[in-house]
C-alpha cells in the first residue's frame, strides 16, 4: 500500500534559505489507516471455525459480513458458581499457545506511541491465530512518529528492540462493523483497529480480568455444560451440534462456569466438560455440576468471556 509523506525542514536561525540543501531535511513516510486496504477475515469457514463452522444452511454470517455477536449462537445465558446468572460470549474453539501482538513504545517511555495502531502477523484460519495475544513491547527511537510501521517484517527490517512480556489479552479478531455491547466494570465495548501486513484489521478486546501467561500457555478455567444429545463419537449430531438444553420457554442454560472474573483463578478460556443432561434439572451451582454424571471431560477450550452478572 502506498505510505503518504510528512515533511521536516529544519532551519537553523539566522542561515539564510537558500544554504539549506537536501541533507537539512528529512522525510517520514506513515501509513494512513484511514486509506489503508482493510484486511479479509472470517471466523466461520472451515480452516477458522471449530464449533461455529459456515454450512449452507446455519445461517453463519459470510466472509467480511459484519457480526453482531449479541444474538444466538453468539451469546449465552449461564450460571455461576454460586447459581448468579450470568452471559457470555461464544468465540469458538482457542488454543492455549498465544499468538504475539506487536505494541510500540518510544524509548524510555511507559505508554504506547500515541496514534500508532497494534500489529498482529495473523488471522482466523491462519496457522498460529490465537484470540488471545502476547503482548511483544516494541521499543522505537525518540522521532519516531505513528504509523511508520504497519507489518512485523518493518519492525523486524528496522531492527527495533522486542520484549516479550508476560501480558495476555483477549481481542477476538472481526469483520469490520461487528458489534458486541456487552462489558463488565464500564469497559467500552467498541471495535479497535490494528494493523496486519500493512492491512487494518479490526477487532474487540475484553478486559474483565487481568490475564498473564502461565508457563508460556494461557490459563485455563472449568466449564460443565450440558446438550440436547449427550456427546456421542458415533453421532455427529450429539454434543455441540445439538445445542445446549435450556429451561423451557428460555434461553437459559445450566451451563456452570467455576470462577468469575473477580476469581484469581479466572480465565475466559474454559475446559469444557459436559454432563448428562438427564441431570439438567439438578444443576444450579458449581457444586452440583461437577457431582452430576459425567459425559466428558476435557472436550475443548473455548474463548467465552464473562460480559454480565446482573
Amino acid at each position: 500500500m502506498k505510505k503518504f509523506k510528512i515533511l521536516l525542514v529544519s532551519v537553523a536561525l539566522g542561515v539564510s534559505m537558500f544554504a539549506c540543501n537536501d541533507d537539512d531535511n528529512e522525510s517520514k513516510e506513515i501509513y494512513d489507516p484511514n486509506t489503508a486496504a482493510v484486511a479479509s477475515v472470517d471466523r466461520f469457514s472451515a480452516a477458522a471455525g471449530h464449533l461455529q463452522v459456515r454450512t449452507t444452511t446455519n445461517g453463519l454470517p459470510a466472509a467480511n459480513a459484519a457480526v453482531n455477536f449479541d444474538q444466538g449462537p453468539f451469546i449465552t445465558k449461564g450460571l455461576g458458581p454460586s447459581g448468579q446468572h450470568v452471559a457470555y460470549y461464544n468465540f469458538d474453539v482457542q488454543s492455549t499457545t498465544p499468538a504475539p501482538i506487536w505494541v510500540l513504545y518510544h524509548e524510555g517511555e511507559s505508554t504506547p506511541v500515541s496514534g500508532q495502531l497494534n500489529i498482529i502477523d495473523v488471522l482466523p484460519g491462519e496457522n498460529g491465530y490465537n484470540d488471545f495475544w502476547q503482548i511483544v513491547k516494541v521499543t522505537v527511537p525518540a522521532d519516531y512518529q505513528a504509523n511508520e510501521v504497519a507489518s512485523y517484517d518493518e519492525i523486524n527490517s528496522r531492527g527495533y528492540k522486542q520484549e516479550t512480556t508476560s501480558t495476555l489479552v483477549n481481542c477476538p479478531v472481526v469483520p469490520q462493523g461487528s458489534t458486541a455491547s456487552l462489558r463488565l466494570n464500564g469497559e467500552s465495548s467498541g471495535i479497535i483497529r490494528g494493523w496486519y501486513k500493512e492491512k487494518v484489521v479490526y477487532y474487540f478486546t475484553f478486559g474483565e480480568k487481568a490475564l498473564t501467561v502461565t508457563s508460556g500457555k494461557v490459563p485455563v478455567s472449568p466449564i460443565y455444560v450440558s446438550f440436547n444429545i449427550n456427546p456421542d463419537a458415533n453421532n455427529a449430531n450429539s454434543g455441540p451440534a445439538s445445542g445446549f438444553v435450556t429451561e423451557d420457554g428460555s434461553t437459559q442454560t445450566h451451563n456452570v462456569v467455576a470462577t468469575l472474573p473477580s476469581d484469581a483463578a479466572y480465565s475466559p478460556l474454559w475446559s469444557v466438560s459436559a454432563y448428562d443432561n438427564a441431570d439438567f434439572d439438578k444443576v444450579n451451582n458449581i457444586a452440583t455440576a461437577v457431582s452430576a454424571t459425567s459425559v466428558g471431560q476435557g472436550l475443548a477450550n473455548v474463548n467465552c468471556p464473562i460480559v454480565s452478572i446482573p
